[in-house]
């Protein structure tokens, strides 16, 4: 059975502003969470929002979502996730 874990209590609600954060499934949903936790992280505070997915999901699995997630993930956030991991560098936008 899956560990109740509330994401409304772990990140920002206004992350999830169009659907109730009480109801996401961690395991189910992470297509949604892994990017939105990302989405308004900045240089100075990705250190602080990495660590919270770090504790709900492994490395290979931000990497693969941010990859293919349809969320507005900026390139700067994709390049520190690769640095990060040493996973070969990704982008959401072309130049």
């Amino acid at each position: 059975m899956e560990e109740q874990i509330n994401i409304a209590r772990r990140f920002p609600k206004h992350l999830f502003w169009d659907m109730d954060p009480n109801r996401l499934s961690v395991k189910k949903d992470k297509s949604i969470i892994i990017p939105r936790a990302l989405f308004a992280t900045t240089r100075a505070s990705f250190e602080k929002d990495i660590q919270k997915l770090e504790k709900l999901y492994s490395s290979k699995e931000i990497v693969s979502i941010l990859k293919n997630t349809k969320e507005h993930i900026s390139n700067e956030v994709c390049t520190l996730v690769a640095k990060r991991y040493n996973a070969k560098p990704f982008l959401r936008y072309s130049l």
